[in-house]
């Protein structure tokens, strides 16, 4: 049974504060990219400039995790994550002004975005900073938790509200939650010194460094390119959603249950692993579940009925609890002092290889064919945990208690 649960990590004020923050963040990000994604498709018309808004969502986090990844180091976590909310709060209050061009729009969601990869990294610094050693898993996997359910709940809800209230109502609503967050983070956390020191380095030399240095450390390297490259085959299904759909001939309205075994699958193997794994079993488990997530893919080579195919997904998403291993993995071997720049570059290798991933994806899918595509994808997944596996996971696992 495992040493710790949820309860240690809320029982925290310090975490209760920064989860709810975290989770009020995201729930408006998510409403606020929905909102925008049919707002541009509505002026345009254009299925690729809509698509846009998710790649320039995510784009800023190569940026901040990298050339401007110092950052996290040089301002206090508290003040850093309070005043990229806020930040982010102004501008996608900005986007309900009547009459912004769709460039305009596109450059108020850069900015959103910039602000956001300094915001979580700072959020990631931070649970490791207000939460004993022993709850920093269960600390992580609620953040996971609040991420996936604005994923099930917030794209309804931006749907809903772009209805009820137009697009510009919309936004505001989305930027009060933000304001929200700020105000949470700021009075609900303590202040937490900045790790980096103050010797007048340059920003671009320091954040380039301190890449450096992340990469530096074997066993967090390959943790990392694990953490990366599981996930960037791991989307296929997401990625394939409406062609497979389409092949199957079913219901359009089938995408959205599609979408959602997933997030569901997720969750339910976060809550699993942290109720009945202990910290050992989790860190000994990361390799066996990171490729048991991928052998239902390999289902889809026979294009399995949807019926089929979503409990395939929801098991996928299940085996997603090696996170909760490589998670105590990656702290026991980050050094403290690259902590926070390790989150950074985290952020910004997650998502662009997630980017890459939803590409590869489509691409395949349109030679191979959408089943295919996914059960390639899961070799692919297969191989890669594989290859960056032993050793690593071996290494570190050693060293537990």
């Amino acid at each position: 049974m495992p040493e710790v649960s949820y309860r240690a990590a809320l029982a925290v004020p310090e975490f209760r504060a920064l989860f709810a923050a975290a989770a009020t963040a995201i729930t408006a990000q998510v409403v606020a990219s929905v909102v925008l994604t049919v707002l541009v498709f509505d002026r345009t018309r254009s299925p690729l400039l809509s698509a846009a808004t998710f790649t320039l969502g995510f784009l800023p986090f190569l940026v901040t995790g990298t050339v401007l990844s110092g950052v996290v180091d040089r301002v206090p976590p508290r003040r850093l994550l309070a005043s990229c909310a806020l930040g982010s709060a102004g501008l996608t209050a900005v986007m309900a002004l009547p009459g912004i061009p769709v460039a305009g729009l596109f450059a108020l969601l850069v900015g959103t975005g910039t602000l956001s990869g300094f915001g979580n990294a700072a959020q990631a610094a931070l649970v490791r900073s207000v939460v004993p050693e022993p709850a920093y898993v269960p600390a992580r996997s609620l953040v996971r938790i609040a991420v996936q359910g604005a994923q099930l709940g917030g794209n309804p809800v931006g749907g809903l509200l772009f209805v009820t209230l137009s697009a510009s109502g919309s936004f505001l609503a989305s930027a009060a939650l933000l304001a929200a967050a700020a105000a949470l983070a700021r009075f609900g956390i303590r202040s937490h010194p900045a790790t980096g020191p103050a010797d007048g380095t340059a920003l671009l030399r320091d954040s380039l460094h301190g890449v450096r240095d992340v990469f530096a450390q074997a066993r967090l390297r390959r943790l990392l390119l694990l953490g990366w490259l599981a996930p960037a085959f791991f989307v296929a299904p997401e990625a394939l959603a409406a062609p497979y759909i389409a092949g199957r001939g079913a219901s359009p309205a089938l995408v959205g249950w599609w979408l959602a075994a997933l997030p569901v699958g997720i969750i339910t193997g976060d809550l699993i692993g942290v109720t009945f794994l202990s910290a050992r079993r989790q860190r000994l488990l990361v390799g066996a579940a990171a490729a048991a997530s991928f052998v239902p893919y390999l289902v889809f080579a026979a294009t399995p009925p949807i019926a089929v195919a979503l409990p395939l997904l929801a098991l996928s998403g299940t085996c997603s609890l090696y996170s909760l291993g490589l998670d105590g993995m990656v702290r026991q071997v980050a050094p403290e002092h690259l902590f926070a720049r390790a989150m950074a570059v985290n952020s910004a290798g997650l998502l662009t290889l997630q980017a890459l991933g939803f590409a590869f994806a489509g691409a395949l899918g349109a030679v191979t064919g959408p089943g295919a595509a996914i059960a390639i994808a899961g070799v692919c997944g297969i191989v890669a945990v594989a290859c960056l596996h032993p050793r690593a996971i071996a290494g570190a696992a050693a060293t537990v208690s």
